[in-house]
C-alpha cells in the first residue's frame, strides 16, 4: 500500500493555499537549507531558529536533517531526538493556531509535553515553539513597531497580528539564548490603513532587520522580490540589502509561482543566505520556467537590482551612449494635481481624461502643470498591463497599457503619468512610438516589479531627441546590441499595437 497509494505530505497540500503569510512547501525549505553547510547537521551545538513558524515545516525538515547526521554522537533515538528538539530545534509562532500546527508537525502533537509528543523531556505544552499573544503598541493611530492601523487592528475579537519577534525591542530575551541559524517565511504585509496588495505596507523587512540584531552565523528567509527596486517603505531597507556583502547566495523566481504553486506575488520572490562571517561576491540563480541563469557579482552595482546578466550588459551599453534618462521628462504623481477620483464635467476650458471617462474641466481646478497644458503632451496609464508584474504563460510582458498622445488644452487626473512636453504633434507622436518599442519596455521591465509605474522605473530609458522617429531596429542599432541581447528582448516583451496614438484625429 505504501508503494502505490498517494499519500502526499499535508504541508504540501497547506503550502498551496494563498495568502499574505504564504505557507512553505517543503521542497522550496529544502532547498533554503541546501544553501548551508553541511557539516551543520552533523554538529549537536548548533542552535536553529524559525522566529516566524506557521506550519513548522522548516523545523520539521531542520529536525528530519539533524536526526540523520547525529546518528553516531547519538546511536540511541530516543536520546537523539531529545536532545534536538530541547537543545537545538527553535521555534515562535505568528499567531496561536499556528503554533499547534508547527508542534504538530515537530513533535507529533500539538502538546509539546503530551503523551504522543516525539520529545520526553519537555515540562510545558509549548516546549520550544512558542507563542505569546502580543498587543500594538499604539502612537498616533499606528504601532510603533510594525506600522499597523490602529483603526484596523484595535478589535479584541480579531486576531491581533502584533508578531511576537518584532514586537520587543530585545528579540533576544524571547529564549534568552544565541542561534547559529535562523530561517523562516516572515509574513508579507499588513493593511496600515492606506491600501491592500502591493499598495499595503510590507512588513517582511522588519523580521530580517530584527534577525540580524541578534547576529546569528546564517539567515536565510524567503520574502517577495518587490524589495530589488523599492516599494513602500523600502527604500532604506533595499540600501541595506544591495550594500550588504554577507549575502551570499540570492535566488530569485521572476514568477512567484514557479516557487510556491498557484500563490501569485507581484514582481516575483526569492530566498538569500546571509553569511556573517563571510563576506564576498553573491552567487544568483535567476530561474523563469525551467531555466536557470547563474550569475556571480556584487548586487549594488546599480541603485536597484538588475535580476540579469543579459540586462546588465544592454544597460552599460546605453549608459556608455546616453547622458540623460527619460525619468527627467516624465512627470511625477498628479502631473495636473487632479486626484483620480475627479470625474469630467459638462462644461469647462479644458478637455478631461479619467479612467472613468472623458470631459471637461475648468482650468482653475488644476493646480500643477500649468506649463504643460497649451504643449503637446504623451499620456501613460500608471497601472501596468501586466499583473503585478507577472509575464503570461509565454514569459512574457507588455508593460505599459495605454499610451496616447494629448493635445494642447486636454489634461488628465492622477491616474495617467505625463511623458514630456512637444511644440509639434510630430514629437509627440515619435514619443509615443518609441514607448511602445520592446527596446524602451525592456528597460522599464528591469525595474518593474509591480503593477505601479512611477518615473524611477524610467532610469535606464535614454532620453533620446523626439525631433527624429524610432523604431526597435534603430535603437538596437544604435546602442550596439548583440544578437544574443536583441533575441533576450524579444523573448521577454510582447509586442505593441502601432496604429492607433492618439486620442482625436486632429491635427
Amino acid at each position: 500500500m505504501i508503494e502505490i497509494s498517494y499519500n502526499p505530505d499535508v504541508l504540501t497540500c497547506l503550502a498551496n493555499l494563498s495568502n499574505d503569510e504564504v505557507f512553505t512547501p517543503p521542497t522550496v525549505v529544502n532547498d533554503m537549507l541546501d544553501l548551508l553547510p553541511s557539516e551543520l547537521w552533523s554538529n549537536p551545538k548548533i542552535t536553529f531558529l524559525d522566529p516566524v513558524s506557521k506550519s513548522g515545516v522548516f523545523l520539521r525538515e531542520i529536525t528530519k536533517r539533524l536526526d540523520k547526521g547525529l546518528e553516531q554522537i547519538f546511536p540511541d533515538k530516543q536520546e537523539r531526538i531529545n536532545h534536538i528538539l530541547k537543545k537545538q530545534v527553535f521555534g515562535i509562532a505568528i499567531t496561536e493556531l499556528t503554533s499547534l500546527l508547527s508542534r504538530r508537525s515537530v513533535y507529533c502533537s500539538k502538546i509539546a509535553n503530551g503523551q504522543y509528543s516525539l520529545c520526553t523531556e519537555f515540562n510545558d505544552e509549548q516546549g520550544n515553539l512558542s507563542f505569546e499573544r502580543m498587543n500594538h503598541t499604539w502612537h498616533n493611530a499606528k504601532c510603533k513597531y510594525c506600522g499597523a492601523s490602529q483603526e484596523v487592528y484595535d478589535r479584541e475579537e480579531m486576531e491581533t497580528y502584533a508578531y511576537n519577534f518584532i514586537h520587543t525591542d530585545k528579540p533576544e530575551k524571547i529564549f534568552n539564548m544565541k542561534f547559529d541559524v535562523i530561517v523562516g517565511n516572515p509574513p508579507y504585509q499588513l493593511n496600515d490603513g492606506g491600501g491592500t496588495g502591493s499598495s499595503a505596507k510590507p512588513i517582511y523587512n522588519l523580521f530580517i532587520e530584527q534577525a540580524k540584531k541578534l547576529n546569528p552565523r546564517y539567515l536565510s528567509m524567503i520574502i517577495p522580490a518587490r524589495w530589488y527596486s523599492g516599494g513602500k517603505g523600502l527604500d532604506e531597507f533595499r540600501m541595506d540589502m544591495l550594500k550588504d556583502k554577507r549575502i551570499r547566495k540570492l535566488v530569485d523566481y521572476a514568477d512567484s509561482r514557479d516557487c510556491f504553486p498557484g500563490v501569485d506575488i507581484a514582481g516575483g520572490i526569492c530566498y538569500f543566505l546571509w553569511n556573517r562571517d563571510n563576506k564576498g561576491i553573491c552567487k544568483i540563480e535567476t530561474i523563469r520556467k525551467n531555466q536557470i541563469i547563474k550569475s556571480e557579482r556584487y548586487l549594488d552595482e546599480f541603485e536597484t537590482f538588475v535580476r540579469d546578466n543579459i540586462a546588465i550588459n544592454i544597460i552599460h551599453k546605453v549608459k556608455e551612449k546616453s547622458k540623460t534618462y527619460l525619468d527627467i521628462v516624465v512627470s511625477s504623481r498628479m502631473p495636473f494635481g487632479l486626484v483620480s477620483s475627479v470625474r469630467p464635467e459638462k462644461i469647462g476650458d479644458l478637455d478631461l481624461i479619467t479612467s472613468a471617462g472623458n470631459g471637461k474641466i475648468s482650468s482653475n481646478k488644476v493646480t500643477s502643470g500649468m506649463d504643460l497644458i497649451d504643449k503637446w503632451k504623451v499620456m501613460l496609464s500608471k497601472a501596468s498591463n501586466d499583473h503585478g508584474g507577472q509575464p503570461d504563460k509565454e514569459g512574457k510582458r507588455r508593460i505599459f497599457s495605454r499610451i496616447e498622445i494629448m493635445p494642447p488644452k486636454m489634461v488628465c487626473t492622477e491616474s495617467y503619468l505625463v511623458i514630456g512636453s512637444y511644440e509639434s504633434k510630430l514629437e509627440a507622436e515619435n514619443m509615443v512610438n518609441f514607448l511602445k518599442t520592446k527596446f524602451c519596455r525592456f528597460l522599464v521591465s528591469t525595474v518593474l516589479l509591480t503593477q505601479n509605474i512611477t518615473k524611477g522605473k524610467f532610469i535606464f530609458v535614454p532620453n533620446l531627441p523626439m525631433s527624429e522617429s524610432w523604431d526597435d531596429e534603430k535603437l538596437f542599432v544604435k546602442f550596439n546590441l548583440s544578437e544574443q541581447e536583441i533575441a533576450f528582448i524579444e523573448s521577454m516583451i510582447r509586442p505593441m499595437d502601432l496604429s492607433q496614438n492618439s486620442i482625436d484625429n486632429e491635427e
